[in-house]
C-alpha cells in the first residue's frame, strides 16, 4: 500500500508540474486531502518557516527592485561584460551566480540574459555558450546564498542534530563547491557547439530578411538609462543587510538575549533583517510601496511560496507516515552508496522545480534516516535538477532571448542546451562538496 501511495504522490507532483507555479501548490493540496481522508495519514504541520523566509527575502528584494537597485546592479554587471566581451562565456555565468547569491533567488536572470546574448553575438561568439551556462548558474547559486530559503531551512533543521553548525559552516562548503561547478561548466561551454558561421540555424536566420534585420538591429543595454542616486543607495543598504546577517551568524552571542538562554534561530534573524532592511530601503530611497508588488521578483517569489506550501505539506505528510517502514532498507543503501541520496534529491527536484521545496521534502527524510550532516550538506547542490526537463521559466526565457537560434530545445526534447552544463555543474559541485564537508563539518 505504501508503494501505491508513493505512486499517487508522484502523480500529483506530475499533474502539478504541468501547470507550474501556483498550480503545483494547489494540486498538491488535492493530494494532501486524499492522503488524510482517503489513505488516513495524519497531517504534518505546513511548511511555515520556509514560506516566511521566502516572503521576507522576496519582500526586501522586491523593494530593492522598485527602488531601482536591481537596474543599478544590472548596469554594473553590463559594464563588466562589455569591458571583457571575449570572456563572456566565463563572466556571464559568474554574473548570474553572483546576482542569485546576493538576492537569494534566481528570478533576476531575465533582465541580464538579453545583454549576455547581445555581447556574445556582437563579438562573434555562439550565444548558446554563455547564455545556457548563465541560466544554469543563476539556479546553482541558490545553495550558496546566505538568504536563500533552501540554505536557511537546512540551517534551521540541522542545528537540532549538529548544535555547533552555523550558517558559515554550510556556506564554507556550498560556496566553493558551486563556484567550482560553475567554473567547470563555463570551461566546457567555451568550446561547445559549432562556430556561428557553421551553424545552420543561424545561417538560415541570416538569410531570412526579417530575422536578419532583427539580428542586426537588436541592441540590448541598460547603460543608456540614467538612474537616480536612490538606486545606488538601495544596493548599498541591501549589501549592508547581507553583511549584518553574516556577522550575526558568525557571532552567536549577538543573538543571545540573556545568559544561559538559547540563541535566536538564524531563520528568525533572516526574516527579521530582511523585513527591517526592506523598510530601511523604503525610507532611505522614498520608494512608493505601491510599486513593490509590480516587479518580477515579487510576483515570481510569492508564486514560489504558494507552490512550496502545497508540495512540502503533501510530501512531508507521506514521508512521515512511510518512514518507519522504509528506514532500514533505505539507510543501508545510502550508507553504502551516499550518491544514491543525491540522486534521489535530484530526481525530486526535476519534478517539483524548486530547490527550497526539494530540501523541505528530502532533508527530514535524510535526518530521520540518521544520515551524517556532512553528507547532507555536501550533496546539497543535487537539489538543483530541474534543468533536466526544459520547462523552467529561466530556461524557456533564455531560449526566447537568443535571437541567433543557437540556444534551443532539441528535437528529442532532452537534447537541449541546458543538459550538459547542468549535469557538469551539479556533479562537480557534489563531488567537491561532499569531501569538503567531510573535512569542515
Amino acid at each position: 500500500m505504501l508503494y501505491i501511495q508513493f505512486l499517487f504522490l508522484l502523480l500529483m507532483l506530475y499533474l502539478g508540474s504541468r501547470y507550474g507555479g501556483i498550480g503545483l501548490g494547489v494540486i498538491s493540496g488535492i493530494g494532501l486531502a486524499a492522503e488524510v481522508f482517503i489513505f488516513k495519514m495524519p497531517p504534518t504541520s505546513p511548511p511555515i518557516t520556509v514560506m516566511l523566509i521566502i516572503m521576507a527575502v522576496v519582500t526586501c528584494a522586491s523593494i530593492l527592485e522598485a527602488a531601482g537597485g536591481l537596474k543599478y546592479m544590472l548596469q554594473v554587471a553590463e559594464r563588466i561584460l562589455r569591458s571583457n566581451p571575449k570572456r563572456v562565456t566565463l563572466l556571464g555565468p559568474l554574473v548570474t551566480y553572483t546576482m542569485t547569491f546576493m538576492l537569494g533567488t534566481g528570478h533576476a536572470v531575465y533582465t541580464i540574459m538579453p545583454i549576455i546574448g547581445d555581447v556574445a553575438l556582437k563579438n562573434g561568439i555562439r550565444p548558446e555558450r554563455p547564455m545556457a551556462a548563465a541560466s544554469v548558474a543563476s539556479q546553482l547559486g541558490i545553495t550558496a546564498s546566505p538568504i536563500s530559503a533552501a540554505v536557511v531551512y537546512y540551517l534551521s533543521q540541522m542545528t537540532n542534530v549538529a548544535p555547533g553548525l552555523t550558517l558559515m559552516s554550510i556556506l564554507a562548503v556550498t560556496i566553493p563547491a558551486t563556484l567550482l561547478g560553475n567554473l567547470a561548466m563555463s570551461l566546457y561551454s567555451m568550446r561547445r557547439g559549432v562556430e556561428l558561421e557553421d551553424d545552420p540555424e543561424y545561417q538560415r536566420r541570416l538569410a531570412d530578411p526579417v530575422w536578419s534585420q532583427r539580428i542586426k538591429d537588436t541592441t540590448a543595454t541598460t547603460l543608456d538609462e540614467k538612474l537616480p542616486v536612490a538606486a545606488r543607495n538601495s544596493v548599498l543598504v541591501f549589501l549592508l543587510a547581507l553583511a549584518v546577517i553574516v556577522v550575526i551568524a558568525m557571532f552567536p552571542e549577538i543573538r543571545t538575549q540573556s545568559a544561559g538562554a538559547k540563541p535566536i534561530s538564524m531563520a528568525v534573524i533572516i526574516q527579521m533583517m530582511m523585513l527591517a532592511f526592506g523598510g530601511i530601503i523604503l525610507l532611505v530611497t522614498k520608494t512608493k510601496s505601491s510599486k513593490v508588488p509590480e516587479g518580477v521578483v515579487f510576483k515570481s517569489g510569492m508564486v514560489a511560496a504558494i507552490a512550496i506550501f502545497g508540495i512540502a505539506w503533501m510530501s512531508d505528510t507521506y514521508f512521515q507516515y512511510a518512514m518507519p517502514s522504509f528506514k532500514t532498507g533505505i539507510t543501508a543503501m545510502v550508507t553504502s552508496y551516499p550518491w544514491t541520496f543525491a540522486l534521489a534529491m535530484f530526481v525530486v527536484s526535476v519534478v517539483v522545480n524548486s530547490q527550497a521545496a526539494t530540501c523541505r521534502m528530502m532533508l527530514p527524510v535524510g535526518l530521520a534516516m540518521g544520515l551524517p550532516p556532512a553528507l547532507l550538506i555536501g550533496i546539497m547542490p543535487s537539489s538543483y535538477g530541474y534543468f533536466f526537463i526544459p520547462n523552467y521559466p529561466s530556461d524557456i526565457a533564455t531560449v526566447n532571448f537568443d535571437i541567433s537560434g543557437t540556444t534551443k530545445i532539441g528535437k528529442y526534447y532532452f537534447n537541449h542546451s541546458f543538459m550538459a552544463p547542468g549535469l557538469i555543474a551539479v556533479v562537480v559541485a557534489c563531488l567537491i562538496g561532499y569531501p569538503l564537508a567531510m573535512v569542515l563539518i
